[in-house]
């Protein structure tokens, strides 16, 4: 979970937003072990199922916030979506 300080920080600076893309579901939970390992706060995000999706369906994975420099440690290798 993402610290009183560090959320207000985001804030402050404009809550900067980037959108990748990864391989499928298993990738968005690796991801998420090797952030939390790295102490970056990590989220996964399922559907409301409001729509086409099926309710619960795994979308995303919401990283941070965090420095950039932590992020891109562990996201650079993938493409913007």
């Amino acid at each position: 979970k993402a610290s009183a300080a560090s959320k207000r920080s985001w804030l402050d600076e404009g809550q900067k937003k980037v959108t990748l893309k990864v391989s499928g579901e298993r990738a968005l939970f690796e991801l998420k072990v090797i952030a939390e390992a790295n102490g970056i706060p990590a989220c996964i995000i399922q559907d409301a199922g409001l729509t086409e999706i099926p309710p619960g369906t795994v979308t995303a994975l919401g990283l941070g916030p965090a420095k950039s420099e932590l992020l891109d440690r562990i996201t650079s290798d993938l493409k913007l979506l």
